[in-house]
């Protein structure tokens, strides 16, 4: 008989508890029903430019990986780790300058997208927007770690750098990207993302040409990336 009440309990519990588990529904201010989420996990790679006083453009290459998350219709948030190389060399030939720099950051984001995506009003999100255009802005910071060197080569020997201008390398500065891109849903749960930012930063050494140059602005970088985005239910 105890066993019998016990399934029986457990059989009209079931229904409560999963829907206890099934997704919260929130409202916006017209009073509309949306799910927040879902949390998608990405990875990527592409190329990275460097801004500063060495004109000539060297492109280098980029990884991140990161998080973004669904927060509300039209906003979503996340988060990246990335890896990129910078590189430059230098317009003037009486000084005949370049660098390169290995980098990491770590920035937090804001994404808008201003198309509707009719799964964020879906608890089963089995409609989406097949293409989504955003633009996205954020902070964060970056440990960076020039090397310069003359001539157009980059030596095959410590002795061939010059003596850095700054004795605390690896350094780090804030940093703020701003840009957009599209990303494109290509089988139900993946996205693929072709995204560009440019990154202002508050320092004036990712090339380790400060004093040497323009000491007077900072130096900036942009990375151009092509992601996969795969989304947890």
């Amino acid at each position: 008989m105890r066993i019998a009440s016990f399934l029986l309990g457990a059989a009209l519990l079931a229904p409560l508890a999963t829907q206890a588990q099934g997704p919260r529904r929130h409202y916006d201010a017209q009073g509309r029903g949306f799910y927040r989420g879902p949390l998608r996990l990405t990875a990527g790679g592409g190329a990275a430019l460097y801004f500063g006083d060495l004109g000539g453009l060297r492109p280098g290459p980029a990884v991140s990986g990161g998080l973004v998350y669904t927060w509300r219709p039209h906003w979503a948030v996340g988060g990246d780790v990335s890896w990129f190389q910078l590189a430059g060399t230098d317009k003037l030939r009486e000084r005949s300058l370049a660098f390169r720099g290995r980098n990491l950051s770590l920035t937090s984001f804001v994404r808008f997208e201003p198309l509707t995506d009719p799964s964020w009003y879906g608890a089963t999100r089995n409609q989406v927007l097949r293409i989504k255009p955003f633009l996205q802005a954020g902070g964060g910071f970056a440990i960076y770690n020039p090397k310069a060197y003359r001539g157009v080569n980059v030596p095959n020997v410590p002795e061939g750098f010059l003596s850095p201008e700054r004795p605390d390398y690896p350094g780090t500065a804030l940093i703020a990207p701003v840009g957009g891109g599209l990303s494109f849903n290509v089988v139900p749960r993946l996205w693929i993302t072709a995204q560009g930012l440019y990154t202002f930063t508050t320092t004036d050494h990712l090339d380790d040409v400060s004093q040497r140059g323009n000491p007077a602005q900072n130096d900036g970088y942009a990375t151009f990336e092509l992601k996969a985005e795969y989304q947890i239910k």
